[in-house]
This record gives C-alpha cells, structure tokens and sequence, in this order.
C-alpha cells in the first residue's frame, strides 16, 4: 500500500483480536483513508480460509494476528526555490492479517 506504516497501525490497531465480522463493521465505521484497503486484506484472508477447508465457520473466526511492516521507500525531489531541490520519501506498508477460528 502506498500509505506510511505509522498511519496503516492506527486502522489495524483497532481491529487486532476482535471478531471478524465486528473487524469489518468497525472498517466501514472508520474515517481513514486507508480503512476500505484494510477491509479488502481481511475480506481476502476470511475468504482464504474457507478456500482451505470447507468447514471454517465464518462466525467464529477471529482476527489472531494483524500488523503492519514498513515496506520500500519510493525517493522523490520536490521543487524549491532559488533553484533548489528539497529531497523527500515516500513511505509504503505492508500489510498482514491471520484469521483463525475461535476455540
């Protein structure tokens, strides 16, 4: 994701541990740019899941790990004046969300 990772862990912050359908319903809840991403990586692991056994129980599964890895950094040089130029980076994330099933 092109997004910095420090602004990815708040959003994954608030779900980690929580059941997964709560997890959406509070992704759809939140004001952040990049809740609708978040949402898209739990839906993928939830349908994973059910790909790998056809007895996964969607209502129990609960969010077991979920966090947030710095991902590589894009350089860029903005404009300045006097004929300079100011360096700056670009920050991506990577994403990481385990579901498993409540015991």
């Amino acid at each position: 994701m092109k997004v910095s990772p420090q602004k990815v862990r708040l959003v994954v912050d608030l779900i980690r541990g929580k059941n997964a359908g709560q997890a959406i319903s509070t992704l759809q809840t939140i004001n952040k740019r990049i809740a609708p991403s978040v949402e898209k990586v739990l839906k993928s692991a939830i349908a994973n899941a059910q790909n790998l056994s056809e007895d996964v129980d969607v209502d129990r599964l609960i969010i077991s790990e979920a966090y947030v890895n710095e991902g590589p950094r894009m350089k860029r040089i903005r404009p300045a004046p006097m004929g300079r130029a100011y360096r700056y980076q670009r920050r991506m994330s990577h994403i990481v969300i385990t579901v498993a099933e409540k015991v």
